[in-house]
């Protein structure tokens, strides 16, 4: 469907891309030519993913343990990524959840969850975003990752909701504030 190299020579970092659709999404960029870097806060799992898809698709991809819900963390990892060769594209995708009558939720499950979608977004794009426009470079990508309860409501997942939905916010506001600047924000 694509041609084999449309994302020859970009760098990508996916956050929680050592399972699930992070997994799944740095495969397929990994066949398309990309240099990906995956991050998440079990360097284990991030490494025997790496070393699985690295034989897979013969890709460059490269690991960083982190925890998105700390800011000081992402700074340390942009840098260490950075040291390397920037980013051009940056895909906001880890995640957490917690399925639960909402009224019997502790304030810890809420943050929890706010702290690793809608902090952990925030921190990866505002840090991204800041190396790109200090640079002056243009033609880059935010891409986070919704959920269709951000939009429409769903029971049980109010702190993804809310996050997503915070997400997608902050998505949209940056679509008009640096969109200017060449850098594309876009939410799935």
């Amino acid at each position: 469907m694509f041609q084999p190299d449309l994302l020859k020579g970009k760098r990508i970092l996916v956050t929680g891309g050592g399972t699930g659709l992070g997994r799944s999404m740095t495969h397929r960029y990994l066949e398309l030519g990309a240099n990906v870097v995956i991050c998440g806060r079990r360097e284990d799992v991030l490494k025997q993913t790496a070393e699985e898809l690295a034989k897979e698709t013969g890709g460059e991809i490269e690991t960083v343990g982190c925890d998105v819900r700390m800011a000081d963390a992402v700074e340390a990892m942009m840098d260490r990524i950075w040291a390397k060769r920037p980013l051009d594209i940056l895909v906001n995708n880890a995640a957490g959840q917690i399925l639960a009558q909402t009224h019997k939720m502790s304030s810890r499950a809420i943050d929890a969850v706010l702290g690793i979608v809608l902090h952990g977004s925030a921190y990866c794009t505002v840090a991204a975003g800041r190396r790109w426009i200090d640079a002056g470079e243009r033609n880059k990508v935010v891409m986070s990752i919704l959920t269709v309860s951000s939009l429409t409501g769903a029971p049980f997942t109010v702190p993804s909701a809310m996050a997503k939905a915070g997400v997608l916010a902050m998505t949209k506001s940056l679509a008009v504030e640096w969109g200017p600047k060449g850098i594309r924000t876009c939410a799935i």
